[in-house]
């Protein structure tokens, strides 16, 4: 089954699941190998940034496939790594990393980057725009932002933002419905990183009931096995957000692209996850304290 798109505020078509290249083989040695496995299985969404330090592996995986580029949607973030860096000179860098003519999405990595610089915020947005001007981005978003951070460079943004990425669980949705509630005024595309989190880093909580249940309901209703991450997979999708996820085991990857195959959840089955989420607040991410208030 096709991976699904989301349409950006630009008229971008953005596929609706990414590999992410970062956490789990940021510092893999056999990254390339992983990644060529995510395109083999149907990923076309690749989701990387300069902090990671693999654009080259990202670049060579793309290389070696046999996926046309125009097939292919990929994303890095800026982070001024170098003194003097600029959203235009980083990019540059990384798309001779990636061997690449152009990015798919640029985004802000962290808008901590840059609030202390000259111009703050706002200045850093006017690089992005350059970006896309020039071609080398098609489009251009932001990551880590909160409410206080989107207001500020939309203000007089030639360009909105096509994206923002967030942290975004059940355990923390309380504080991200402010950000979406930004989002929606202005066309931008919520995206996800760490959806998974409630499972892999914080077991035996108040959700797992809960997804255990949806997930027997809906294993039952498709005839077929379902797993706990396609319900929060699901729950994600279900709300028009963009899923960045990763592994480096095949069959996981896998599963997540037949997260589109999974019957949807009810407006009942959203609601006990949104509920019982509700009842621990938590986040797993240093830049989620700093974008989302009251975290």
């Amino acid at each position: 089954m096709p991976i699904s798109t989301l349409s950006s505020n630009d008229g971008t078509q953005i596929p609706c699941l990414a590999f992410g290249t970062g956490t789990a083989i940021v510092h893999d040695q056999d990254a390339q190998n992983i990644i060529q496995s995510a395109i083999s299985v149907g990923f076309t969404h690749f989701d990387g940034a300069q902090r990671y330090k693999n654009e080259a592996t990202l670049g060579a995986a793309i290389s070696a496939s046999d996926v046309p580029r125009s097939e292919l949607f990929v994303s890095t973030k800026y982070a001024p790594l170098e003194p003097g860096a600029t959203a235009k000179t980083a990019l540059c860098t990384s798309l001779e990393k990636l061997g690449l003519e152009y990015v798919d999405l640029y985004l802000i990595h962290l808008p901590n980057d840059h609030k202390d610089k000259e111009g703050g915020l706002k200045a850093a947005w006017k690089g992005m725009e350059e970006c896309k001007k020039e071609g080398l981005a098609k489009s251009i978003g932001v990551s880590n932002f909160g409410v206080k951070h989107l207001k500020e460079i939309v203000e007089d943004a030639e360009v909105l933002p096509a994206v923002n990425q967030l942290e975004i669980h059940p355990y923390v949705w309380d504080f991200v419905k402010p950000v979406i509630e930004v989002h929606k005024e202005h066309g931008i595309v919520t995206s996800s990183f760490g959806g998974l989190s409630p499972l892999v880093r914080a077991p035996g909580g108040p959700l797992d009931p809960v997804i255990e249940k949806i997930r027997a309901r809906l294993e039952d209703t498709r005839g077929k096995p379902v797993t706990s991450s396609q319900v929060l997979n699901k729950w994600l999708q279900q709300h028009d957000i963009l899923v960045v996820t990763t592994s480096t085991k095949i069959e996981r990857m896998k599963e997540y692209i037949d997260t589109g195959d999974v019957p949807e959840l009810t407006v009942e089955e959203m609601e006990e996850l949104e509920s019982a989420g509700a009842e621990r607040h938590q986040s797993f991410f240093k830049p989620t304290k700093f974008c989302l208030e009251g975290i």
